[in-house]
């Protein structure tokens, strides 16, 4: 049961993220969107390039920091996990939880089929999450994440001696 609720913890972090990047309208996010987008974003003058790497940068921290720092935080010092097996498992449950929060709710039904994340003037490049982004979004969720869940679990193991 913890570790459903520290897997909603990671989905709400996430979700904080997405509400303050679109606070002032989704262009705050458009580095999640596919390269047309942003281009045309640029080209309508609401965003520069420079703009959008210093935004991606930004999101790139805040998502990352809480998944190498908090993740490990909660299975090894809140849970108690010892050992590269456990911690890996709990890791993964975790990670797993916010990734499919992510794929489902915020890619699937949130940008997919509501109006928070359009942005005007591109609406004839909707859907803004198709093909191959899709398929990689999928893949890093679920090969990804078994992935990083290892090497925390390893890192941690290191660490902790």
């Amino acid at each position: 049961m913890l570790l459903v609720v520290e897997g909603i913890v990671m989905c709400f972090v996430l979700l904080i993220i997405c509400v303050i990047g679109i606070a002032n309208g989704p262009v705050g996010l458009v580095v999640f969107y596919e390269q047309e987008v942003k281009d045309r974003v640029v080209a309508l003058g609401l965003t520069t390039r420079d703009r959008i790497k210093k935004t991606s940068a930004i999101t790139m921290t805040a998502l990352f920091v809480p998944t190498l720092i908090l993740v490990p935080y909660m299975v090894y010092g809140i849970n108690g996990a010892s050992g590269f097996r456990e911690g890996f498992w709990q890791m993964l449950v975790i990670l797993m939880i916010s990734g499919l929060f992510d794929r489902l709710f915020i890619d699937c039904w949130w940008v997919g089929h509501t109006k928070a994340w359009i942005i005007p003037g591109t609406e004839d490049l909707v859907p803004y999450i198709y093909g191959k982004t899709l398929v990689k979004k999928w893949v890093g969720t679920l090969v990804g994440f078994p992935i990083l869940a290892a090497v925390l679990a390893g890192l941690m193991q290191i660490l902790m001696r």
